[in-house]
C-alpha cells in the first residue's frame, strides 16, 4: 500500500496511551478493523513512571514502559494496527472521519481522540533531570515510594493542596511551596491544608532549581518578596501547576470551562462517531487505570454506533 494511498478502518484511534491501547485491544477483539496512530512511543504519560505498583492485579510492579509495551502486544494479537505519524487534521464528511498526517490519510467510520494531558512544567534546572527520581506530577502513582520522607509540593490551587493531603497520610512532612501570599485553591481546601499539623505553608517563594546526587536532595527557593534565596532540604518534589488537555485537533468539540472534552458514559464527544478517552476527557479522577476503563468503553461505543449506522 502507497503512503499516498487512503487506509480504511472501522475505528481509528488517535493517541497511544493506556485509553488507546486499551480502545485498540477491545475494539480489534470485537471484530472492528481498527488502527492506532501514534507520534512517537506507545505508552503516554506510563512512560514516566519507573515502578506501576497501583494498576489491579500487576503485581510486583513493572515500570510503565514494559506495561505499555505489553499492552501493544496485546492489542496486536487482537489484530489491531499501528502507525507512527504525527495527525495534521482531521474531517468528517457524510458518517466518515478523515484523518491526515500530512503523508498519510486515514479514514474511518468511528474516531477515538486519546490525545492526553500534558503536565505543566516548571521548566527549571533539575526537574527533567531527575524526573523519575524524586521529581514526580503524580502523588498516587509515587506518594507511596516516599514513605517516612520529606516531600515537597509545588502549587497553590485545588489540586496541589489535595495531592499535599494525600502525601500527609505517608510522608514524615510535606512542604507547599506557593509563589503568591496565599493559596488560590477554594477557601474550604486551603484550609484542610493549613489545619493539616503535617503540611507546612511556605508562601512567597519560587523554586529556582532541583539538586541531588542520583536523587532529588534539594530545591533551592527564593523569597518573591525579599529575593532571598535559600536551600530547602527535601527527597521528593511533586509539581502541581496544572494540566494542559491535548485538544488542539477537536477546537470544534464541546468543551467544559477547563478545557477538557466532555463525554457521555460511553465516551462519545458532541460529535456523532466521535469518542474521547483518558486524560483529555472531562473526568474526576486520571490514572493509568481509569484511561484504560475509558478506553474499553471508547470501544464498546464505537462498536454499537458502527452497527447502528447499518
Amino acid at each position: 500500500m502507497s503512503s499516498g494511498e487512503k487506509k480504511f478502518f472501522d475505528f481509528l484511534i488517535i493517541g497511544g496511551g493506556a485509553a488507546g491501547l486499551t480502545a485498540a485491544q477491545y475494539g480489534a477483539r470485537a471484530g472492528l478493523k481498527t488502527a492506532l496512530v501514534e507520534s512517537a512511543f506507545s505508552g503516554g504519560q506510563a512512560l514516566l513512571i519507573n515502578d506501576l505498583e497501583n494498576y489491579p492485579g500487576l503485581f510486583p510492579a513493572v515500570s510503565g514502559a514494559d506495561f505499555a509495551a505489553g499492552m501493544e502486544k496485546q492489542a496486536k494479537a487482537f489484530g489491531a494496527v499501528f502507525f507512527t505519524g504525527t495527525v495534521a487534521s482531521i474531517d468528517k464528511k457524510g458518517n466518515i472521519f478523515s484523518v491526515s498526517t500530512g503523508t498519510e490519510t486515514f479514514e474511518s467510520k468511528a474516531l477515538l481522540l486519546a490525545t492526553g494531558a500534558s503536565h505543566r512544567k516548571l521548566n527549571i534546572p533539575g526537574e527533567a533531570e531527575f524526573s523519575g527520581r524524586g521529581v514526580s506530577y503524580c502523588a498516587t502513582c509515587d506518594g507511596p515510594f516516599f514513605r517516612n520522607k520529606v516531600v515537597t509540593v509545588i502549587g497553590g490551587g485545588d489540586a496541589a493542596c489535595d495531592e499535599a493531603r494525600f502525601l500527609s497520610g505517608m510522608a514524615s512532612h510535606v512542604y507547599l511551596v506557593h509563589r503568591r501570599d496565599e493559596l488560590r485553591a477554594q477557601a474550604g481546601v486551603a484550609k484542610k491544608v493549613i489545619d493539616n499539623p503535617k503540611i507546612t505553608l511556605l508562601l512567597n517563594q519560587k523554586p529556582l532549581e532541583i539538586n541531588g546526587s542520583g536523587k532529588v536532595e534539594t530545591i533551592l527557593l527564593k523569597n518573591t518578596v525579599t529575593g532571598e534565596q535559600t536551600v530547602h532540604k527535601t527527597d521528593a518534589v511533586f509539581i502541581f501547576v496544572g494540566m494542559t488537555p491535548q485538544t488542539s485537533l477537536a477546537e470544534f468539540i464541546k468543551k467544559d470551562n477547563a478545557g477538557y472534552i466532555i463525554t457521555d458514559e460511553n465516551m462519545q464527544t458532541s460529535v456523532p462517531g466521535l469518542f474521547c478517552a483518558g486524560d483529555v476527557r472531562a473526568k474526576p479522577f486520571r490514572q493509568i487505570v481509569t484511561a484504560a476503563a475509558d478506553g474499553a468503553y471508547a470501544a464498546f461505543g464505537a462498536e454499537n454506533y458502527i452497527r447502528n449506522l447499518g
